[in-house]
């Protein structure tokens, strides 16, 4: 089930596209310190979100493209003619948040690739970058990104998040009208939604970027320490909701953590950080770090993005 949250217009622009298509460290009581480019791209597709670029620049105009447009500003109005069923019109006064960027439908329907590499997974990375969820580039590779960045997209609409393209979800990729966003609508940030597992890089109001993420289990745990062998540690996995600020970090590789190995953290309470892992399920399961892929850490250190004193917002 689609989660409520979905806006008024975000359903109709989809209602509308649809018929188109025709068919880490948990918090413990001592604070243990750690937890365990783009291809040439045709004239047609927008570049508007793509890694790198601009993500509010660029207006898609194919004929055959629903016609929205991408704006920041919160007096754009939506078109009078613009309804949810046939009963119902919206009045040509209602306006978008400040946070809302309007892309619209794509102008050709994804293809629900599974995991298969090819043209069509070049076309998919394109528009999963333009929505928001970002990726390593359109390089036409089902690989480890694509797979985070299709996950994300489907724990933002509340699909079943496989991290594959089925029907279901290739048909919400092409249109889906907006760019994905948080719930922060002011400052620059890090959103952690642990009810929907997903990390929302927010500046200046407007969510640039949204990844999978993985966040604590919330069930108890105990553990040898891998720095201290005769020392166990006991807790629960809980990744603390509330605002907070990175206050210290490790740039390079690997680091031995209390429960294990983690990558390139940026701790913000304790030993709680994100950081990056080999593995980031759909669901909660680190000690109570928050989870992203390894490249996507990358990412985050490279683009500068999140860097020390970044405020950190948890909340379920």
């Amino acid at each position: 089930m689609i989660r409520q949250r979905t806006t008024a217009l975000s359903l109709a622009f989809v209602s509308l596209a649809l018929v188109a298509l025709s068919s880490c460290s948990t918090e413990a009581q001592s604070a243990p310190a750690g937890d365990g480019g783009a291809s040439e791209l045709p004239a047609t597709i927008p570049m508007s979100g793509l890694p790198g670029s601009t993500p509010s620049a660029t207006t898609l105009t194919p004929a055959d493209a629903t016609s929205a447009s991408t704006t920041s500003r919160p007096t754009t109005t939506l078109a009078p003619t613009t309804t949810l069923d046939p009963t119902t019109t919206l009045a040509p006064t209602t306006t978008l948040a400040p946070n809302v960027e309007v892309v619209g439908a794509f102008p050709q329907p994804i293809e629900a690739v599974g995991s298969r590499s090819g043209e069509a997974t070049k076309i998919l990375q394109m528009r999963l970058a333009q929505l928001g969820f970002w990726n390593a580039g359109a390089d036409g590779q089902y690989g480890l990104t694509t797979t985070q960045a299709v996950m994300a997209f489907q724990k933002y609409l509340g699909l079943d998040a496989t991290g594959k393209v089925d029907e279901t979800t290739a048909a919400w990729i092409t249109g889906f009208p907006e760019r994905a966003r948080g719930t922060a609508d002011s400052g620059t940030l890090v959103e952690i939604d642990k009810a929907r597992q997903l990390l929302f890089v927010v500046v200046d109001g407007k969510t640039v970027w949204t990844l999978n993420t993985s966040t604590g289990s919330e069930k108890p745990y105990e553990a040898v320490n891998k720095n201290e062998p005769d020392k166990v540690e006991k807790g629960d996995a809980v990744t603390p909701n509330g605002l907070w600020k990175t206050n210290r970090e490790r740039p390079d590789g690997w680091w031995e953590g209390d429960l294990g190995e983690i990558y390139r953290p940026k701790y913000f309470r304790g030993g709680i950080a994100i950081h990056g892992m080999t593995s980031v399920p759909n669901y909660p399961a680190s000690h109570g770090c928050v989870r992203v892929s390894v490249p996507a850490m990358d990412f985050l250190w490279e683009s500068g993005l999140v860097p020390l004193h970044t405020t950190v917002w948890v909340h379920s």
